[in-house]
């Protein structure tokens, strides 16, 4: 049994207690297609834990098996969560599924070490974070670091800063547009943020600390990209809250110590706080009383507590406002559970997982990683523009 498999089920032994029900829990690696089929065949679980807003979309859709969440389940979410994330769990109007766990993508890590060392001070906006990494870049050093290379995925990363810098610079509802293909991929404000991560990841006085040049950016593995910050080779780099899993074993990932992280900064103060990540909701195929009752028991804030105390590892956290953040284990956690706690919080799902698969798992990627490699951001965006298939 993997260990995840054991703090899901650890965080149910309450429900068991107080109503005597038995949830009986199934993991698969394969989980994604398998429920598809499973459902369109007539063999769907009770309730499954869905990964993201796209497939609960097509589970809804496709199959018209996913039953409408109850009263209870929408009241929770109501008191719980933010109405981003209800609006994610919602499909046609309908409210199917509430939010379980969520993952933060806004960092940016950096050696707390370092810069004590250096005077430098953690940067709380965009300008403050540019005007550092010029300073550090006088100093002879470079200040960023980074790597894309995943396989067939490569390029990836490069579509998670591309989204949190539109998410910073033109605000929640204009960031929905894009994705959605309401205003065009090579519109004038995505040249714009591409360009600005340009300033950063196609600046040779900026990257790639501890690695090479531009272009070893590209020859660089995700998992690689952030190590020289642990080394004090390299002073930042942006990636999601799982990153503190990458650093050598036996690093002090905390405040103050070997290595930490702290909030990308917005570029425009009046769209709030944007929040870039990832979660997963609860779907059932079953309206029974007692499946009903574990659907609200996993909507509360009781079970986030519960979940949160189960997992004495680390490495989960949800948006729930009703969860006590000492209650998560690693300080990485509870920087993220404060940061999605925040009020000014404007939560928004990676990008490209909610496009269609020829461009968010495909065109945007590839054409990311021509851009890292010399291409023009004007023929990188029209490239991915002319790749969206046609509705």
């Amino acid at each position: 049994m993997a260990p995840e498999d054991v703090t899901q089920k650890d965080s149910y032994k309450l429900f068991t207690t107080c109503t005597g029900a038995n949830v009986k829990y199934e993991g698969s690696k394969e989980f994604e297609a398998q429920l598809v089929v499973r459902v369109k065949s007539g063999n769907p679980p009770d309730i499954a834990i869905v990964p993201q807003p796209g497939l609960l979309n097509t589970l809804v859709t496709t199959t018209g098996k996913v039953k409408e969440a109850p009263k209870s389940v929408s009241d929770n979410v109501d008191k719980w969560w933010g109405e981003d994330w209800k609006a994610y769990g919602t499909v046609g109007g309908k409210f199917y599924a509430a939010p379980l766990g969520a993952n933060v993508k806004s960092f940016v890590w950096y050696s707390p070490t370092l810069f004590a060392e250096k005077g430098w001070t953690v940067p709380t906006t965009w300008d403050e974070m540019i005007a550092l990494s010029d300073k550090i870049a006088a100093s002879g050093m470079k200040p960023w670091c980074a790597g894309i290379g995943s396989g067939d995925a490569t390029g990836w990363p490069v579509t998670d800063w591309l989204e949190d810098v539109m998410l910073r610079d033109v605000g929640p509802d204009t960031y929905d547009k894009w994705v959605a293909h309401e205003i065009p991929f090579n519109d004038p404000q995505v040249v714009s943020a591409l360009d600005r991560v340009g300033g950063i990841l196609k600046n040779d006085k900026y990257v790639n600390a501890g690695i090479g040049d531009v272009k070893s950016i590209a020859t660089t593995t995700f998992q690689d990209g952030g190590l020289p910050v642990a080394s004090g080779k390299c002073a930042m780099h942006r990636q999601a809250s799982f990153y503190a899993n990458f650093f050598p074993k036996g690093t002090k990932v905390e405040e103050g110590g070997k290595v930490f992280a702290f909030y990308l900064p917005t570029t425009n103060e009046d769209n709030g706080k944007p929040v870039l990540g990832g979660g997963e909701f609860i779907a059932a195929f079953n309206d029974s009383p007692e499946v009903q009752a574990f659907q609200t028991y996993l909507s509360t804030d009781v079970w986030a507590n519960e979940k949160a105390k189960a997992t004495p590892t680390g490495g989960w956290v949800s948006a729930n406002k009703g969860l006590d953040v000492n209650n998560l284990v690693s300080p990485v956690d509870k920087l993220a559970g404060n940061i999605l706690q925040d009020p000014d919080a404007v939560f928004r799902f990676d990008g490209s997982d909610l496009m269609p698969g020829a461009v968010g798992a495909g065109s945007f990627w590839k054409e990311s990683t021509s851009w890292i490699t010399g291409q023009s951001t004007k023929d990188t965006l029209d490239n991915i523009e002319s790749s969206w298939p046609a509705s």
